[in-house]
């Protein structure tokens, strides 16, 4: 009996085709792509694979975006292979890293290609689950470093959400990786009906009405919208005919319609509490005695590990009185073990209902009857956005639970802000395709750097999906410019007069009228201001440009020493001529993006204002050798600067004997209508050719400008790593060149356990929304080393933005009292009672403090450094913090 026959035989079930095409293709050597609604059962292919691996006696990993999704999915396969098999690797735990199957974080997986683990070696399989997740802006690079870097012979089963270009990122695999299959199912094992949920204030009642009807956008929806819907009209003085349903009467008529349980999405955790509130308030009660029983016996074998003095802190006896009438809220504020004492409750069908934010749309196994999505805009952190359709489809995508409902219910609650069709365009969209986040960072160049040539890096960085995506582009952007210098043929031959240039009556005409000369003729070809930012964006330090001189039919060259992005959005450019004179620009000095012909190596250490690199630049210009210039694109030579009346007199005589000439010309119209449409047209090509170029260098063009910074800062010697570089490389964080910076400017030395675990907290904290937390600094010592700490990075984000790369993220001492007191040994309650932080943002922040500490070990640094570091992590990793650590049985916690 075959692997899949075995593996069919044992499953109990019939496999439904996409699993049955995506087994096969294993079966055949193939990666996969998976991508399928929520709840169809992706995860079968997974333990497939599993179990082929095992049978070779080799090894899989099954890797996640999220610990607590890691730490469900170790639980699932501990159940179905058995513990001894199974291991698990997330920033807080370490069980059995040497199993055969074994989960983990993305992020541990990525670490582990840069290090040259060894166990990779005997890897047939890996499992990357929620691989859709490559377009967070803030993590998703690392799905993309795993599949470029992972070792050739292991092949990837990635599970992903339905995509609308799933075909083009399998594509994509297969060209990095090797043959790929992208299997895609579109059908949901379970139906689902969208609906539209309105308060109707005359009955005090609910309407609920299909937001389609037979496949097509229900006509019905338009009578809830418009004058008299949601307020008082001057002429009736009438009140609004609907309302946005409250709350507690959507969960008392969901009881009664027999759609419980439900997830209700509210984008605020206030929000999801107050929920909550209210149905107490309102005396809902939707469990039976013996329901009530179960939850509190789940709940009280989740909180063992939390001492009385803790669960009071927490507010324990209040939520659980909530969670034992059936109602729950689920957010980041929460500690990890209530939240899986939710999870649980409503796996079980005992909590029915569940106000959660949209952190619960993301792999937890929460299946639901039913959703509500309370609003269809939530908070960023900066403002107030709109649901894209991949998020709204993700949401509705728990309604419907497999083997239970026949159909899944998602209702959106009606807002006056809000018209009906758009809450159809939502439920209806079928296209929201992934995308790429990818950009090199700090720790991802020095990686490069230590394991490759210098082409092999840049090559590496040319395969990512990003680039990829831009490539695909490039091809449309060629056609479209093809068709665009087609039009331009045709247009030159219609503004040609025989008896004079129309270019330059319009040329004259307009410098006339602006009473302004150019020292030079405007350009045959000009470009927008948005082209012309967008190249100046792309400029660094080194950049040879091609400019117009004083002599129209002569170039000259310049070039870039600096550039920076000023308050108010515009781009400053200083330049550097073969005379070495130092020249300022701004964008509104350029009629036309400037073209970069060349580029001079730009040496360490970087001063672009320094008197030797300006005579470093020069020389290199003159000794530049070019390509033939006479095809480049003309620019201005300077600002444009006002002429006097004598030069506008001129010209003025100019353009009446040109006009005169060519005014008898019976086309004469007809040549300046083509000649006005060939401007804009010369403006469409000059961003058509700004887009090519821009997609086909921004990656590699952006690595280099990350190693000049390097190079710079002490981390490069030419193509190998210094220690510092070295240091970096091992460091794996989002602030990672600012804490290697820090680190070696001695500003975690001679700290106290305390005083470390709290400086640690101005690189991992980051402040929810606009109002930040503290500083509340409790040592001296430890006001001083912040201060510093801000002007290592001010300077670094200010090298940033003349290297126009994405600046370094302030560091935050919100934490830095929390932190500092927490390690001291004072209670959950003490430290809680210094702020306004949920328990469970402060449990997140220490651990965040606790894995940075512990990455401290592997960096090659002074003993003393590494002993206080491994003290934090003693100091912190106690009580609540340690509590939300444990994951089912045989818990080791790695301190090393």
């Amino acid at each position: 009996m075959s692997v899949q026959e075995d593996f069919v035989r044992r499953i109990g079930f019939e496999l439904d085709e996409f699993q049955n095409k995506a087994i096969a293709a294993l079966e055949h050597g193939k990666s996969v792509l998976v991508a399928a609604p929520t709840g169809s059962g992706k995860t079968i292919v997974a333990r497939f694979a599993v179990e082929r691996a095992l049978s070779h006696d080799r090894r899989v990993f099954y890797t996640t975006p999220l610990k607590a999704l890691s730490n469900q999915k170790y639980l699932e396969f501990s159940e179905f292979y058995g513990t001894d098999q199974v291991g698990l690797l997330t920033g807080d735990n370490v069980i059995r890293p040497d199993a055969k199957v074994v989960v983990m974080t993305t992020e541990v997986l990525r670490n582990m290609i840069y290090s040259s683990s060894r166990d990779l070696s005997e890897l047939e399989y890996v499992v990357l689950d929620e691989v859709h997740y490559l377009q967070n802006p803030y993590r998703g690079a690392v799905w993309e470093e795993v599949i470029i870097h992972l070792p050739p012979e292991v092949d990837l089963v990635c599970l992903s959400a339905t995509v609308s270009n799933a075909e083009e990122f399998a594509e994509w695999i297969g060209t990095v990786r090797g043959s790929t299959e992208a299997i895609i199912e579109e059908k949901r094992p379970v139906e689902l009906h969208h609906f539209y949920l309105v308060g109707e204030r005359r009955s005090d009642s609910l309407l609920m009405i299909p937001t389609e009807v037979d496949g097509r956008v229900n006509p019905e929806g338009s009578r809830f919208d418009g004058p008299g819907a949601s307020g008082y009209s001057p002429r009736s003085k009438r009140r609004a005919r609907y309302s946005s349903p409250r709350r507690v009467d959507v969960v008392e008529e969901f009881q009664e319609w027999g759609l419980l349980p439900a997830i209700y999405f509210i984008f605020s955790r206030n929000g999801c509490d107050e929920a909550v509130r209210q149905c107490l308030y309102a005396g809902v009660r939707l469990t039976s005695p013996t329901e009530r029983s179960m939850i509190r016996e789940i709940a009280e074998s989740k909180v063992q590990a939390l001492s009385d003095e803790d669960l009071r802190a927490l507010g324990y006896s209040e939520w659980l009185e909530a969670l034992e009438s059936g109602i729950a809220s689920h957010h980041a504020g929460l500690v990890p073990p209530f939240k899986e004492i939710v999870e649980a409750c409503f796996a079980r069908s005992l909590a029915k209902v569940v106000f959660a934010t949209e952190t619960l749309s993301l792999g937890i196994n929460m299946p639901a009857r039913s959703v509500v999505i309370e609003k269809l805009t939530k908070f960023n952190g900066d403002r107030h956005e709109q649901l894209s359709p991949g998020e709204y489809t993700q949401l509705a995508g728990r309604a419907g639970r497999r083997g239970i409902d026949d159909v899944g219910y998602c209702a959106v609650l009606w807002s006056p802000l809000v018209p009906f069709s758009q809450v159809a365009s939502l439920a209806t969209n079928r296209s929201y395709p992934l995308s790429s986040s990818f950009r090199p960072t700090y720790n991802m160049a020095a990686n490069l750097v230590q394991g490759f040539t210098p082409e092999t890096a840049h090559h590496l960085l040319n395969l990512s999906f990003a680039q990829y995506r831009s490539d695909a582009e490039i091809v449309h952007l060629e056609a479209e410019l093809s068709k665009l210098n087609n039009q331009r043929m045709i247009l030159e031959s219609k503004a040609s007069c025989e008896l004079g240039s129309i270019a330059r009556y319009l040329e004259l005409t307009q410098a006339v009228r602006m009473g302004v000369a150019n020292r030079m003729p405007v350009p045959k070809r000009a470009g927008t201001s948005r082209d012309v930012l967008s190249t100046l964006e792309q400029l660094s330090p080194g950049d040879v440009l091609a400019l117009e001189s004083e002599d129209p039919s002569q170039m000259t060259r310049a070039a870039v020493a600096w550039t920076s992005r000023r308050k108010n959005g515009r781009i400053a450019v200083g330049l550097v001529d073969t005379m070495g004179f130092r020249h300022h620009f701004s964008g509104t000095d350029f009629s036309y993006p400037p073209e970069s012909v060349a580029r001079i190596p730009v040496k360490a250490p970087f001063d672009p204002h320094s008197q030797d690199f300006t005579d470093y630049l020069a020389r290199s210009l003159k000794e530049c050798d070019l390509p033939d210039l006479a095809m480049s694109e003309p620019l201005m030579a300077s600002a444009p600067s006002r002429t006097s009346i004598r030069e506008v007199t001129v010209k003025r005589r100019e353009l009446e004997l040109l006009e005169r000439a060519i005014s008898g010309c019976p086309y004469f119209n007809d040549h300046v209508t083509a000649a006005k449409q060939l401007i804009r047209l010369e403006s469409r090509i000059s961003g058509t050719k700004t887009r090519i170029k821009s997609n086909s260098e921004s990656l590699a063009r952006q690595f280099d400008r990350v190693l000049a910074i390097l190079s710079g800062r002490g981390m490069l010697d030419g193509w190998h790593l210094t220690p510092s570089g070295l240091r970096l490389a091992r460091l794996y964080h989002e602030c990672d060149l600012l804490v290697i910076l820090a680190l070696e400017k001695g500003i975690f030395d001679g700290l106290a356990v305390p005083e470390f675990a709290a400086m640690l907290s101005v690189f991992t904290f980051e402040s929810r929304g606009p109002v930040r937390y503290g500083p509340v600094f409790p040592t001296q010592r430890l006001s001083t080393r912040y201060a510093e700490v801000s002007r290592i990075w001010g300077d670094l984000v200010t090298e940033e933005a003349a290297m126009s790369i994405p600046l370094t993220r302030e560091t935050d001492p919100g934490f830095i009292e929390m932190a500092y007191e927490w390690a001291t040994g004072r209670e959950l309650s003490q430290v809680l009672v210094q702020s306004q932080m949920s328990a469970g943002d402060f449990v997140r922040n220490a651990k965040q403090v606790i894995d940075l500490a512990r990455q401290f070990v592997n960096l090659d640094v002074d003993q003393e450094i590494v002993s206080t570091a491994l003290g934090v992590v003693d100091a912190t990793l106690r009580g609540v913090v340690e509590a939300s650590s444990i994951v089912g049985i045989d818990l080791e916690i790695d301190a090393d």
